[in-house]
């Protein structure tokens, strides 16, 4: 292990949740190396990929230091991180109630959150946003999530325990596309001011700056 990443992440470089995943790595200073999977070439579908994922879809991690124990779904892969290596409680909470509120939010980003923002993406993207009541409809959703995101924001300004945790990094990349794609930044500037807040304080962590700064290079290839 000491000349090798202890974790290999399969990702893909336009997709979300693979960076949250390495954005959680990176918080907890856990050295992992990531293989960018090519979904133009249909590299998810692999017989390869599949044996690690039979789901098909990114992320996907490897645990070299836990017998190679792989995991897909990027919020199970993170609950599972901070379970097993996040001792210090950086981004993890001691106590029982505070653990199962991290949980609700987790849960609310990956059926309210991913799937919504998501589709959002792909009609306006692969679809020149037709049909438009379609596209409306997932608008609308996102905004719903962000205005739900900002009234508990309000109250505490992060979403569980007073501070951060995987509660809050696990919407972050998402949100980022509701500015670049689904609504402009502008909805976030002035209908939810308290999820701007929030976003910007993550944004200015030293591990989760890294990892925006290698998305940003990646996309730009």
């Amino acid at each position: 292990m000491a000349d090798q990443a202890q974790f290999t992440l399969y990702s893909t470089v336009v997709g979300p949740n693979g960076w949250k995943v390495a954005m959680v790595l990176a918080e907890l200073g856990l050295t992992y190396k990531t293989v960018y999977l090519d979904f133009s070439k249909k590299q998810h579908k692999s017989p390869e990929f599949l044996k690690l994922n039979p789901n098909g879809r990114i992320p996907a991690l490897v645990d070299h230091a836990n017998n190679d124990l792989t995991l897909w779904e990027s919020n199970a892969i993170i609950e599972y991180l901070v379970s097993k290596y996040d001792a210090s409680h950086k981004l993890s909470f001691p106590d029982f109630e505070n653990q199962q509120y991290t949980r609700q939010w987790l849960y609310f980003q990956a059926s309210g959150q991913g799937p919504y923002y998501g589709q959002a993406v792909w009609f306006i993207k692969e679809c020149n946003s037709e049909p438009k009541d379609v596209v409306e409809r997932y608008q609308n959703e996102t905004k719903r999530v962000i205005e739900v995101l900002d009234g508990e924001l309000a109250k505490q300004g992060w979403l569980v325990g007073g501070r951060i945790s995987v509660a809050d990094i696990a919407f972050l990349q998402w949100n980022t596309s509701a500015d670049r794609i689904i609504l402009g930044s502008d909805f976030i500037d002035t209908e939810a001011p308290h999820v701007r807040k929030w976003m910007n304080n993550m944004i200015a962590r030293p591990g989760i700056a890294k990892v925006m700064q290698e998305r940003a290079q990646k996309m730009s290839e």
